[in-house]
């Protein structure tokens, strides 16, 4: 068995299509701040699309069949965990397998319709739980930079811990796993309403007004309760709250601007990398970290 403080150096990795795309950033800070903790991934061969945002909502026999064969892949391969960093994509691969796991009639219909059998299981990890794996104290030796003048809002949403039956992930209602490992930067966390709102997700496209507005709520909460940047660990939940802020400025003229980040970038920061290599400079809302001023003052 492996526990949580246990590195396993090499995981299968599933990008997913935001990370190839609209999220490419968070998928350039994974892999740098991967490699500075020592620990490296083993691409799924051929990957596809999960599903994930409509398939399971108009076919669920389809949006089974596309997040098993990412899983099936992943068997043939030889690995035994899948580290699925956009929580949309992680929500899928692990839902699917546990109704196939559940449902004989829909495993059945799923290998026919991939003409191809289920092997066996596959431990298919977010981004909390991989860099839990790695384990907090492994950021805490590599720190370049205590991130000390952060006061964050850990931003879960919807999909990370949810369904619990199916995730079995940290608690539903209030998660600690982000916190505890944003602090090992050194950075504040700050306790608030909405970790784990939704932000409108795929409405972004269809229903602006409806992410605008949960979203504003978000970030205000954030605000409220003394916040400087969000993190998050979503590329949708990332788009909505860092792009949809135009459209904030716009519909409410005194909406204060309030930096979003991958927690990866977060890390990436405390490991000494800058934005540019983190690709935060790709965000909407212009961010930067600046190093606190050292306290020459002699008493």
């Amino acid at each position: 068995m492996t526990s949580m403080e246990e590195v396993i150096m090499k995981y299968g990795y599933y990008p997913g299509c935001s990370q190839t795309g609209s999220a490419k950033e968070y998928d350039i800070s994974l892999r740098k701040v991967i490699e500075k903790l020592g620990a490296s991934f083993d691409e799924i061969n051929d990957w596809s699309c999960c599903g994930a945002t409509s398939a399971h909502v108009t076919n669920h026999k389809l949006s089974s069949a596309l997040a098993m064969r990412n899983i099936m892949l992943a068997g043939q391969q030889g690995l035994e965990n899948m580290v699925a960093p956009c929580a949309a994509c992680y929500n899928r691969l692990v839902t699917s397998q546990y109704e196939i796991s559940k449902h004989p009639e829909l495993r059945e219909e799923t290998e026919e319709l991939l003409s191809a059998k289920f092997q066996k299981e596959i431990n298919v990890i977010n981004i909390l739980e991989l860099f839990l794996k790695i384990g907090i104290n492994k950021i805490i030796e590599n720190r370049k930079r205590e991130l000390s003048e952060l006061k964050v809002a850990c931003y879960y949403g919807c999909l990370l811990v949810r369904p619990a039956a199916i995730t079995k992930f940290d608690d539903a209602e209030q998660p600690v796993s982000m916190e505890k490992i944003v602090e090992s930067t050194g950075a504040k966390t700050v306790d608030w309403n909405y970790k784990v709102e939704c932000c409108g997700a795929a409405h972004s496209i269809a229903r602006r007004d409806i992410v605008v507005d949960l979203s504003k709520k978000i970030l205000e909460d954030a605000r409220s309760h003394g916040a400087n940047v969000i993190a998050v660990a979503c590329p949708m939940c990332h788009t909505n709250l860092d792009m949809r802020q135009r459209a904030m400025k716009r519909t409410y003229p005194g909406h204060e601007e309030l930096p979003v980040l991958y927690l990866t970038e977060l890390i990436g920061l405390a490991l000494g990398m800058n934005e540019h290599e983190l690709g935060i400079d790709l965000h909407y809302i212009n961010y930067k970290y600046t190093d606190p001023v050292p306290d020459n003052t002699v008493a």
